[in-house]
């Protein structure tokens, strides 16, 4: 059993309308290559982390396509929320729609044999363009994560995945408030997607940093494979 992770799927429909290589040609072709290393790599048993942006959809009605896809791949789909992800609207209404197909992770946390997949949208980092609404939404998310992991802290899941959309650190970054909230719960593994193009890259953190290991997922930095985060 084993767990795997990648972020940024960005789809839109099949064929899609708002193909991605339009911003770069290395995501021509990009859902098939990553289904194709799906298909390859998970089995029913293991579990596939998406970290946000899973799709262009508006509403409900127009991601169906694209979650039926996933629905179909091998494996349990954990997700969290992107910036683009405006489709989400209340975890209610999604566990309504795809009931025992998806999980939607938010003020939530799921197990899987003994570890606790934890985690939150998040936001930019605070930077000299802050604004009062993203101070607020900033603070919002904070409060989110650490309920997640408080709640598999109080039934003594000692193995947590904290899962983001938006990065925790940035390089030369020796500390931020979520890295604050990962030492605090132990994080073993900290997962997280949104920057793409190598210019962002190079921003990345990666690592271990006070026993948490970062680990950027967002499907053009791995070559639009999934990546192995530990086995069970």
């Amino acid at each position: 059993m084993r767990i795997f992770a990648i972020g940024d799927l960005h789809l839109s429909g099949n064929p899609p309308t708002k193909p991605m290589d339009i911003f770069d040609l290395a995501w021509h072709n990009h859902w098939q290559k990553i289904k194709t290393d799906w298909s390859e790599k998970v089995g029913e048993s293991d579990v596939v982390l998406l970290a946000g942006d899973i799709s262009w959809a508006m509403n409900i009605l127009e991601v169906k396509m694209d979650l039926e896809e996933l629905i179909t791949l091998p494996g349990r789909k954990i997700m969290i929320r992107g910036n683009h992800d405006y489709w989400w609207s209340t975890v209610t209404k999604l566990n309504n729609t795809f009931a025992n197909k998806l999980e939607f992770l938010q003020n939530n946390f799921f197990q899987y044999e003994n570890w606790a997949i934890c985690g939150s949208r998040g936001w930019e980092l605070p930077n000299e363009y802050y604004t009062e609404k993203d101070e607020q939404i900033f603070a919002r998310e904070l409060l989110r994560i650490e309920n997640s992991l408080m709640q598999a802290e109080k039934i003594g899941l000692v193995n947590k995945i904290l899962l983001l959309h938006y990065p925790p650190l940035l390089k030369g970054q020796e500390v931020s408030e979520i890295s604050k909230l990962c030492c605090k719960y132990n994080v073993k593994q900290c997962i997280y997607g949104h920057l793409h193009g190598e210019d962002a890259f190079k921003l990345a953190f990666e690592g271990e940093l006070d026993g948490t290991n970062y680990q950027l997922v967002s499907a053009d930095y791995l070559d639009f494979k999934l990546k192995k985060i530990t086995a069970i």
